[in-house]
């Protein structure tokens, strides 16, 4: 029997805004409910986890993860439910606290949450943070987050929020504490830090070979022993989509994905994205889209490759539709799981 830990297989999505049968963009009201029935039939096809992320902005739908959470949470029985990730430095580490263990509450323990800084800034002016602080924002607001996991009564000061003093926050997680994971985009400071709050760590490889990223999870091993800290579950977040076909699947992905990129690479200053480069991260990077038994391998090989417990795949592309969403994420439930974790437990 091998000795080999079981992979934990999910999902993530933005609520990108999607469009009808005749290419006519959603409102995103209609966006949010479909979301929550994504996640009602990830549940159903025995999913390990849901991440939704947080953004403000008008090609993604969601803005308040945990309220869309808790709507999964009171359809669903087995899948873990989180955050992908929550924008820590724009938000108050106290009421993400209570958010979450009410979530968890709620969800009879399957609440996560993965913090991180985002990849998009519209959340700073919104509420009032100069981007100036972005980087001691983060760095306090976790520190105060560490201390208020203990559960245990709280004296903290910082420079960016109201001391505490002896105090303790409701409502306590009922079991256990909160699952919570540092969301790393390649920011080695940021996997030291991980290690020394004891978190575990979800990289974001969005794009190139993910074995690049090993020398993080490398830099995590070796943090560890020299912080003498415990080695924690380490996961891989990256985008895909599953079809019946290699070729469906990236005709169903190609106009989604190519909007979602032309429009934040055209905000960022990059030019608009092509065939080739799809077709090269889809062939060689960190784009997990085909057949189920394409993705399966392609999730295996870096699995092993980068000695990871946990793959959540972002299977929200732009403006792909709804309907095609779901007969991923059928297939990636039914499919994909069973043939990833057989891979693995096979080397």
């Amino acid at each position: 029997m091998s000795d080999t830990p079981q992979i934990e297989l999910g999902l993530d999505t933005f609520g990108d805004v999607t469009v009808d049968a005749q290419g006519k963009l959603l409102p995103q009201a209609q966006v949010l409910r479909n979301v929550v029935e994504e996640g009602i039939l990830a549940d159903e096809v025995g999913i390990h986890f849901i991440g939704v992320g947080e953004h403000h902005r008008d090609d993604f739908a969601v803005s308040a993860p945990d309220v869309v959470l808790a709507a999964i949470a009171s359809r669903t029985k087995n899948i873990h439910l989180g955050s992908a990730v929550t924008v820590l430095s724009s938000d108050d580490p106290i009421r993400v606290f209570q958010r979450f263990s009410t979530l968890d509450a709620l969800s009879a323990g399957r609440a996560e949450v993965i913090l991180g800084r985002g990849s998009f800034t519209e959340s700073f002016p919104l509420f009032g943070f100069p981007l100036s602080d972005y980087e001691r924002l983060f760095t306090e607001k976790l520190d105060l987050f560490s201390a208020l996991l203990k559960q245990e009564p709280v004296t903290w000061k910082g420079s960016i929020h109201p001391g505490l003093k002896g105090q303790l926050v409701y409502p306590p997680v009922e079991h256990g504490r909160l699952k919570t994971w540092i969301g790393v985009g390649g920011s080695p400071e940021s996997v030291v830090r991980a290690v020394q709050y004891e978190l575990p760590m979800m990289l974001a490889i969005i794009g190139g070979d993910p074995v690049r990223f090993r020398q993080f999870v490398d830099l995590y091993h070796r943090a560890a022993e020299q912080l003498q800290k415990p080695v924690l579950p380490l996961g891989v977040h990256s985008p895909g989509h599953v079809a019946e076909t290699d070729e469906q699947a990236r005709e169903q992905l190609w106009p989604g994905y190519k909007a979602l990129h032309d429009r934040i690479g055209g905000e960022r200053g990059w030019g608009p994205t092509s065939i080739a480069r799809f077709n090269a991260e889809a062939d060689m990077g960190s784009l997990y889209v085909g057949s189920p038994e394409t993705v399966a391998k392609k999730i295996a090989k870096t699995v092993k490759a980068l000695g990871v417990t946990r793959f959540d795949m972002k299977y929200s592309s732009g403006t792909m539709g709804h309907e095609h969403m779901m007969k991923s994420i059928e297939l990636y439930g039914t499919k994909v799981i069973p043939m990833v974790r057989d891979l693995v437990a096979s080397n």
